[in-house]
């Protein structure tokens, strides 16, 4: 099969001797790739490094895939009697989704179909907002804000301070790459590497704190969470890590790998899940969203550091920019996922460590095991634009919309009940 090249500017299909895109310009550039052990040269095929030995696809505190321009080979389209029209392609898929979206929905134990409003979810997101506003959501989530059971309300969330504190992570980040690349400032790359590998994630945190209905978080404990949960995770990885023995990052690394760190976030997030008592799934979704966060944060910086030592700084900033956009389904939606499953089994009663083994919970669990361990598997289809981990993201985020759907239609039955509940006594 005859390679090909493709423009990772434009997307369009190049020869694989070009030398840059006839569509839009891009030049391409050859990248030398290095072991990130040693700091040796290495070819874009190798898994073993040649001077000292390590495995090229392992590094910080799980395992890691080399990053490396790779020529991406032509795709089969179909034959003639051997393939589907594109209406028939579209039919299929529509009902695939819908499947996969009606058995989530049916995980949850809520009652009711999943309604997913996508545009009231964005609609204020591009609108002016006053400082009285954003001052107004820094202060919920304490005990004079939050809103009684009877009082909440379940209308989809309009969430727009996570699209603004994203924006101002992202200039504050090109400002610090301004500063390394035209003024050769190094004393800005610790930041660029902590900023760069906060952008995402914290924004997916705020995002969640917005669309937590109950409003019985506040701003204080979720960015508390965000780092000594994410810390704790880590460390209780690396102490999985310390029993549970990876090796080469193949099929059955992957799957090992996807165990460890989603049970080390797990753990964490539990503690908070028992810590707080909560019965709300969208309080499982921030809560896990907190410690998955701060877990990718300090792993993304972790390689870029890495990535700086053996490979310079355009490798580092390679390595935030690609993780960074990769994080919008990663190790947040990963843990806000797995932890909505603990509090779906917890349920109204008091946490009790059984609740680990429960079947409601473990069906999640499983299910962000199952996107890790396909996220890491050596798999080539796609590989030049990281097809697959492009599809996990969607995939991650459909199933968090939908938990999002059954968290606010709980709001809106234990709202219900209250107001039920206050209407009799009264009587």
């Amino acid at each position: 099969m005859r390679m090909s090249r493709i423009c990772p500017k434009c997307g369009k299909e190049m020869s694989d001797t070009a030398k840059f895109c006839n569509q839009c310009g891009y030049r391409f550039e050859e990248r030398q790739l290095f072991c990130l052990w040693c700091g040796a040269k290495v070819e874009s095929g190798d898994r073993f490094c040649p001077e000292c030995g390590r495995s090229l696809s392992q590094g910080g505190p799980g395992p890691q895939q080399n990053a490396g321009w790779q020529n991406a080979g032509q795709q089969n389209t179909g034959q003639a009697g051997g393939g589907f029209t594109k209406d028939e392609f579209i039919s299929m898929s529509k009902s695939g989704v819908g499947k996969f979206v009606d058995a989530i929905n049916d995980m949850t134990g809520q009652e009711g179909k999943t309604d997913i409003r996508l545009r009231e979810l964005v609609s204020e997101v591009f609108r002016r907002h006053t400082v009285e506003e954003r001052e107004e959501l820094f202060i919920s989530g304490t005990k004079k804000t939050t809103p009684a059971p009877e009082n909440m309300t379940a209308d989809w969330p309009n969430p727009w301070l996570f699209a603004r504190i994203f924006l101002m992570f992202l200039v504050v980040f090109a400002g610090l790459l301004v500063m390394i690349l035209q003024f050769s400032n190094t004393n800005a790359i610790p930041g660029a590497m902590f900023i760069g590998a906060l952008i995402v994630p914290f924004s997916l945190v705020i995002f969640f704190w917005e669309t937590n209905i109950p409003r019985n978080i506040s701003i204080f404990d979720v960015v508390s969470i965000f780092f000594i949960g994410g810390v704790m995770s880590l460390i209780f990885t690396l102490i999985l890590y310390g029993y549970i023995y990876v090796g080469e990052l193949n099929y059955t690394g992957a799957i090992l790998v996807g165990i460890v760190e989603e049970v080390g976030k797990i753990v964490v997030a539990g503690h908070y899940v028992k810590k707080r008592n909560t019965s709300y799934i969208l309080n499982g979704l921030l809560l896990g969203a907190c410690v998955g966060a701060g877990f990718a944060v300090f792993e993304t910086a972790g390689y870029a550091f890495s990535a700086l030592l053996y490979g310079g700084i355009p490798n580092m900033i390679d390595v935030l920019i690609l993780r960074g956009a990769l994080a919008i389904g990663g190790h947040t939606l990963w843990a806000a996922i797995s932890t909505a499953g603990l509090v779906i089994a917890k349920g109204e009663r008091p946490f009790d460590r059984k609740m680990y083994l429960d079947p409601k919970f473990l069906k999640f669990l499983f299910l962000v095991i199952a996107l890790h361990a396909v996220w890491d598997m050596p798999i080539t289809l796609g590989q030049s634009v990281h097809l697959v981990q492009w599809v996990l993201c969607a995939v991650a985020v459909v199933i968090v919309l939908v938990l999002l759907s059954s968290g606010l239609r709980q709001v809106s039955a234990v709202s219900e009940r209250a107001r039920r509940q206050k209407r009799n006594a009264n009587m």
